[in-house]
């Protein structure tokens, strides 16, 4: 260390701009000092700023992307059926309970779930998939009853069984009281907005209703690449396919009551957004889209399920207002605890982590909108 004196020689690059005096001989004079806080204040404000950015929030997010398995449900299909190369499917497979979500939940910081049946392609191809259906929504009803403010659910549907769909359309939102409905994005090799389906959207619109989607890989797609998981890519792939196919053939448009849930931030939809945007253009197309590409976009939900990162979230805060985006886990995929810290290292202000984790949700559940006990 060198000790200064008023006989000492300063280097000729000091004093600097941004320490205090060395020793009473080579005072700083105030000016110079005022001009040193500000400059380091404004060196350390950005670290101020993401040390804001990055604090936890309350503990009270609404998941809205959380998988049970019910085990009626599960010894139907057969759990080494729904085992796959990631851990955690053996770990929905065998070892779910309501228990278990809880605890997990409670760890993460989330206050609410809103419950989707897990696996829900292999409903879609069982020929007794009304009964499952059925048994699955009461389950989930049982939750709700069991754990008063902790569980809603999302009821499963017997797709692509139309009449089946509508009788428990109508059971589970008017029975079991359910907070919207869950279809796959795609059954058979149709999407969402196939003709077929269309029965469907009209009831879910007479009854502005809320639909939640989560992708599936068509078995024409599976095991394309080796080494790489179908729900590393394929499964991300069907999520867009269905919202082109919802937007384009015009059911987004005709359907202007139904809240529809788009998981993983709308899947491989970012990246190709131009494109899409530049097709509406066509002629054929635009006819059906009425309020334009856009506007169908933007009154969309999308669940960070899976996108907790800065590149992804940064691209979804562009392409739709804050307000269409939700908090979402995977369960037990991910977990709360996972995501959160994913979005706090997204570049996110406090307000926006509160909406996300909460105030979003809120608004479209305004039955979960109170905290439970």
């Amino acid at each position: 260390m060198m000790i200064l004196t008023r006989r000492t020689e300063l280097p000729s690059r000091l004093p600097c701009t941004c320490c205090p005096p060395w020793a009473p001989g080579h005072a700083i004079d105030a000016a110079t000092r005022a001009k040193a806080r500000a400059k380091a204040a404004a060196r350390s404000a950005p670290k101020a700023k993401a040390r804001r950015r990055a604090a936890p929030p309350s503990p009270n997010s609404i998941d809205v992307h959380h998988h049970i398995s019910p085990p009626a449900y599960i010894k139907a299909i057969g759990p080494e059926n729904m085992v796959n190369s990631y851990p955690a499917s053996r770990t929905a497979a065998y070892d779910w309970t309501p228990a278990m979500a809880i605890e997990m939940m409670d760890r993460g910081g989330t206050a609410t779930a809103i419950t989707s049946l897990y696996s829900a392609t292999h409903l879609a191809e069982h020929p007794e998939r009304r009964r499952l259906a059925r048994e699955a929504n009461e389950f989930a009803a049982s939750m709700a009853r069991d754990y008063p403010g902790r569980f809603g659910s999302f009821a499963a549907l017997p797709m692509p069984d139309i009449d089946g769909t509508l009788r428990e359309i109508e059971y589970a939102l008017d029975v079991l009281k359910a907070d919207g409905v869950y279809m796959v994005t795609s059954y058979d090799g149709k999407w969402l907005g196939d003709p077929s389906f269309a029965p469907v959207w009209a009831e879910l619109n007479r009854r502005k209703a809320t639909l939640y989607t989560h992708p599936t890989v068509p078995h024409f797609l599976e095991d394309l690449i080796t080494d790489i998981p179908d729900t590393a890519i394929e499964i991300n792939t069907d999520t867009t396919r269905s919202i082109a196919n919802v937007i384009f053939s015009g059911t987004a448009a005709r359907s202007p009551n139904v809240d529809v849930i788009w998981s993983h931030g709308g899947g491989t939809l970012l990246p190709v957004i131009e494109r899409f945007i530049r097709l509406a253009h066509r002629p054929q197309l635009a006819a059906r889209l009425p309020k334009g590409f856009m506007h169908e976009v933007q009154r969309f939900y999308y669940d960070v399920a899976q996108v907790a990162h800065p590149v992804p979230m940064a691209a979804l805060k562009t392409m739709v207002p804050l307000s269409q985006i939700l908090f979402g886990t995977d369960f037990t995929f991910r977990t709360a605890t996972e995501i959160s810290a994913g979005l706090a290292q997204s570049n996110l202000t406090a307000r926006e982590l509160r909406a996300i984790h909460r105030d979003n949700a809120a608004k479209l559940f305004p039955q979960f909108g109170k905290l439970p006990g």
